[in-house]
Order: structure tokens, then C-alpha cells, then sequence
């Protein structure tokens, strides 16, 4: 048994079919991890949603920003934004099964030291306590209040982690960190403004993966595609694997097997 993983595909279905083709790829055999952003930008967020839904068990996905910002319009009140490339789900025949099973998906996937999350996790958590953390998140979006939480998920506020965070503050900050972490303070305050290569980091701030932890943790991430799958200055072990195939660029696996 193989396990792949891949980065964030982005609607780009016809690129996903080809490369689980190359690979190979048997669900009855093999296993996929898929590190978030399944839907927007590209054309084919719809197929891409049914592919993965498709390959069954075979399949562990983890939730990214733009796969929140589709339950957020969908099941939160959101609203569409002028690049969005959703519709397709929105007014799809099987829309609601696709959308119950990309809410049932995690924040994090783990196997022993690795672990994979859309944008990362901060130094300070240690493995367990990102799972525990994430799985916060998890319960609210499978409980029968769901579409409150995603109706008050959206903000930058709280920027910076602290266990004494309740209730939406708390999930809010655990699911910024999870999805939308770039850029830290050596105290964990996430920078949000920031979204170009290193040479936009902001004054204070460095690449959340430039610090050092505390175990011997593997982590994969995706999330940010100005990397082009590189982490110059890395004090982790670490793989970048969003290398911006929505944006015309290499296709974002990560051929190895894990």
C-alpha cells in the first residue's frame, strides 16, 4: 500500500484525474491525503468535490480557507465574491451530500510524527494538541448548531492564540491558524495581510515554519502557493506542497510516498 499526498487542487479537476492516472492510484489498495482547497479558482470545483467523494475511505482530506468559505455561503449566510468559482456546487442536483461530506472533514490528518494541515501549526502546539484542538472545531461543525458557528467563523480577530479563549473566539483562532497562517510573531500573532513570497513578510514576523519546535515533528502544508513548494530557512522538518497549479504552475503533488 502506497500513500500519496497532494496539494491544493483548487477546482482543478482534469490535473487531479491525470495525476492519481500516473500514479496509478488504487483506491483499493492505496490511500490519498488531501491537504485542503478542493474548490475555487479553478473550473472544475464540482468534479473535484465528486472525485474525492468518490474514492471512498481511500481518501483522508483536510479542510482549507477556501473549503470553509464554500460552507460559509452555503450553510452560513456567506456571500459569494466576484472570483469565486462555486456556482457549480451551489446549484448542483447532489449539492447537499457533497457539502455534508466536505463538512465532515478535519483540520489535521496524522500519521505517528506526521502530520499534515492546510496552512500549518503554530510551534507552540504539539502534535496532540493540534488534534485536540482541531477536533474542537470538528464538533462544532457537526453539531446541530453548525450554521451558527459558520456564520460567525469569518474575522481576524483574535490574531493570536491563547488557552483561555471560549466559544467563537476560540474556534475562530484554531481554524486561522489551521487555514490561513502565513506569516508569525516569535509570540504567535499571525500576520493576515501578508500573502506574497518571504520578502513580504512583515516587520517583527517570519514564515511560521522558520521556528523552532520542541518534538521531532514532520508537518505537510499547502496554503501558500508564492512558496513554489519551497521553505528557505526551515527549522522544522517540512514540505510546502501548494505550488500553484490553479495559477498555471506545477501541479502541486507530492509525488514521494509517506
Amino acid at each position: 500500500m502506497s500513500t500519496y499526498v497532494i496539494g491544493d487542487l483548487h477546482g482543478c479537476h482534469a490535473e487531479f484525474v491525470a495525476l492519481l492516472d500516473k500514479l496509478a492510484f488504487n483506491p483499493a489498495h492505496d490511500r490519498l491525503w488531501l491537504v485542503g482547497d478542493l474548490v475555487n479558482r479553478g473550473p472544475g470545483s464540482l468534479e473535484c468535490l465528486r472525485e474525492a467523494r468518490r474514492l471512498g475511505s481511500a481518501v483522508s482530506c483536510v479542510l482549507g480557507n477556501h473549503d470553509f468559505h464554500l460552507l460559509v455561503v452555503a450553510r452560513g449566510n456567506g456571500k459569494l465574491r466576484k472570483k469565486d468559482t462555486l456556482e457549480a456546487i451551489l446549484d448542483a442536483p447532489d449539492r447537499e451530500p457533497l457539502l455534508d461530506w466536505l463538512q465532515q472533514q478535519s483540520l489535521s490528518v496524522r500519521k505517528d510524527a506526521t502530520l499534515m494541515a492546510h496552512a500549518g501549526i503554530l510551534p507552540q502546539w504539539s502534535l496532540a494538541k493540534a488534534e485536540a484542538l482541531g477536533k474542537e472545531v470538528q464538533t462544532a461543525l457537526r453539531s446541530e448548531h453548525s450554521g451558527a458557528f459558520l456564520a460567525e467563523l469569518f474575522g481576524d480577530q483574535p490574531d493570536r492564540w491563547q488557552d483561555g479563549l471560549k466559544g467563537t473566539d476560540r474556534l475562530r483562532c484554531i481554524v486561522n491558524v489551521f487555514t490561513r497562517m502565513r506569516f508569525i510573531s516569535p509570540q504567535g500573532r499571525l500576520d493576515f495581510a501578508a500573502k506574497q513570497g518571504l520578502e513580504s513578510a512583515p516587520e517583527g514576523y517570519a514564515p511560521w515554519f522558520q521556528y523552532p519546535r520542541e518534538d521531532n515533528a514532520h508537518l505537510l502544508f499547502g496554503h501558500w502557493a508564492a512558496l513554489e513548494g519551497r521553505t528557505p530557512g526551515a527549522r522544522i522538518q517540512v514540505d510546502a506542497l501548494d505550488t500553484g497549479c490553479a495559477w498555471g504552475k506545477p501541479d502541486g503533488i507530492e509525488p514521494g510516498k509517506r
